[in-house]
């Protein structure tokens, strides 16, 4: 059980979020913002599929060879690769090279072409909590999984949305603001 640390600006901060500066970026800039607009949160929900089973670090260090291999995580674009593409992005060095992950990315943003604009942001953040839980004071008080994020990963499989359980529906929650992790006593918390 551990509670915020002091960063070398003396900030308390989560203490994941200090044992790398790719990681102090990522918490005191990003990690549990609000993230809207169905693209955006394509990408997020793509790269916490391939972030399963591996360090969040690895994906964050590749995440703009991500972002290359895969046209910005633009829906419409994604949706229009075909099989060429999917032998490619095997080959592609800048990411992960898992053929489950990458068909699921393939399909998923086929599946998404298909919805309104709009659509994708609405379900998401439908499952956020109409009232924010208590603060987690230390690392043991923050979950893998809740109610909420089993609801919201059964409601994505249900819409045709492949390699989404409840764990990785929990981690796009909290990377994208949905919920708020951060320390009781974090300066990123409420930010």
């Amino acid at each position: 059980m551990t509670g915020t640390v002091a960063g070398p600006d003396g900030l308390p901060r989560c203490p994941w979020g200090l044992s790398t500066a790719d990681y102090v970026a990522y918490h005191d800039t990003e990690w549990g913002r609000p993230v809207h607009g169905d693209d955006a949160l394509y990408e997020r929900l793509c790269l916490e599929a391939f972030q399963s089973g591996l360090s969040w670090l690895t994906i964050l260090r590749r995440r703009e060879g991500f972002r290359t291999a895969f046209a910005s995580f633009e829906i419409a674009e994604v949706a229009a690769f075909g099989p060429a593409d999917a032998e490619r992005l095997l080959a592609d060095e800048g990411i992960i090279r898992n053929r489950a992950k990458i068909d699921a990315t393939l399909a998923n943003a086929k599946v998404l072409a298909g919805w309104e604009p709009g659509e994708l942001d609405t379900l998401i953040w439908s499952y956020a909590p109409e009232e924010p839980g208590p603060a987690p004071r230390t690392t043991a008080d923050v979950p893998a999984v809740t109610p909420a994020s089993t609801a919201l990963a059964k409601a994505l499989k249900k819409a045709g949305i492949r390699f989404v359980g409840p764990t990785t529906a929990y981690a796009l929650m909290q990377a994208c603001g949905l919920v708020d992790d951060h320390l009781a006593d974090c300066v990123s918390r409420g930010a």
